[in-house]
């Protein structure tokens, strides 16, 4: 076998067939966009590159043949935090042998060794965790826009190499249109006849308020989880400016008390049922596909990326409230799609979010997991920390 380091633009196709070959035979298989995963290692458009590293690989066999892949990274903004310095392996995807799992796994760790870090976790993405962040290991269904799709052999190859399970990441599903449970009623109920409290969905024409109103509630909410950082006004920027090709305002919902923002419920048509069309490709023909098949009702789920509340106003029914709210609007108006909806994944980390996300009648629909492996294989290993 021969480990390649992928430094040329041949180089770079060859790490995106690697999937292709792999998966050509899996009905639920779906191609992710080549400029979203080229996106992730160009420079001028990863800006943690500026600081931190990446570098990819690909494995062939003695007749050539592409047999597998992965990349290791180290995101300068969470390299350093908890144990030890921790680097990341991702884009992980080979065929059903051990031995070229670890060769692929050992580059990496040689790699990352190299550069003072003492552990690896992955399959993990160097970004924001919405995108390409751990291993599918129940729910073999076709991917969500942006989530890892693999076959079950995976996790084995992995284990074996000696990774150890750091946390588990659930996507939640349930259909628009099923009833709330009856004491979710009565928790909205009180907060929708206190006037304090009020409930909106985003207009577009006003992005930038919203934009803001979205950044309030994520630093309150999600800076203290580990691995997460404070957003600045330029992130929350970027964020919403990515996804304004896609918004449907009627499924951004936002919670505000005495007009602070105080909560958030953000949707988005789901992509990869459009997407799916496309090939990887959009260009000219493939956006053309994509107008035509999201016209002919291809687009019938949502995908809720983050839902949250800040701490002081969680427990009140505050979530309640505003999920009441915005079924009025998506489940009684004929011109909104939208048949199933599914939830970004929540940490087994984040008890209190997916007893919330429960509550509303969501269920688990895929697992993936995050794992880790520790350099110094008699140091103890410890999970994600439970958040309190």
């Amino acid at each position: 076998m021969q480990l390649i380091e992928v430094n040329t633009p041949e180089l770079e196709k060859d790490f995106l067939q690697v999937q292709l070959n792999l998966y050509k035979k899996d009905p639920n298989y779906i191609r992710p966009l080549d400029k979203d995963v080229l996106n992730v290692f160009d420079p001028k458009k990863n800006k943690l590159l500026k600081d931190g590293e990446a570098i990819r690989w690909i494995l062939k066999d003695d007749k050539g043949k592409l047999i597998g892949r992965v990349a290791a990274f180290i995101n300068p903004k969470t390299s350093k935090g908890g144990d030890q310095p921790t680097g990341g392996m991702g884009f992980f995807d080979c065929i059903d042998n051990q031995e070229a799992a670890n060769m692929l796994l050992d580059a990496c760790k040689n790699w990352l060794q190299e550069r003072g870090m003492e552990a690896m976790d992955g399959p993990i993405n160097l970004g924001d965790r919405d995108k390409w962040w751990g291993l599918l290991i129940d729910g073999f269904y076709p991917p969500n826009y942006g989530m890892h799709y693999n076959y079950p052999y995976y996790q084995r190859l992995l284990e074996n190499y000696g990774f150890g399970l750091y946390f588990k990441q659930y996507t939640y599903y349930r259909k628009v249109d099923d009833e709330l449970p009856e004491k979710y009623y009565e928790k909205a109920k009180r907060i929708l006849a206190d006037p304090a409290y009020r409930f909106e969905h985003m207009v577009k024409s006003n992005l930038p308020k919203y934009t803001e109103d979205f950044r309030t509630v994520y630093n309150k909410g999600w800076a203290k989880h580990e691995g997460v950082k404070p957003m600045t006004e330029a992130q929350a920027g970027a964020v919403m400016k990515s996804l304004k090709p896609v918004i449907d305002e009627r499924i951004m919902w936002f919670a505000y008390y005495n007009d602070a923002p105080v909560g958030f419920f953000i949707a988005i048509p789901e992509l990869n049922k459009l997407f799916k069309y496309v090939n990887g490709k959009m260009d000219l023909w493939g956006k053309l596909k994509l107008v035509y098949h999201r016209w002919r009702g291809a687009g019938s789920t949502m995908y809720g990326i983050v839902f949250g509340i800040t701490p002081e106003h969680q427990s009140k029914g505050v979530e309640a409230a505003m999920i009441v709210e915005a079924g009025k609007l998506i489940q009684n108006n004929p011109s909104i799609p939208y048949v199933d909806l599914q939830m970004n994944w929540i940490g087994d980390f984040n008890p209190k979010m997916m007893h919330l996300v429960e509550q509303i009648g969501g269920r688990i629909y895929k697992t993936h997991a995050t794992f880790r492996y520790l350099f110094d294989r008699t140091k103890e290993f410890k999970r994600m920390p439970v958040i309190k």
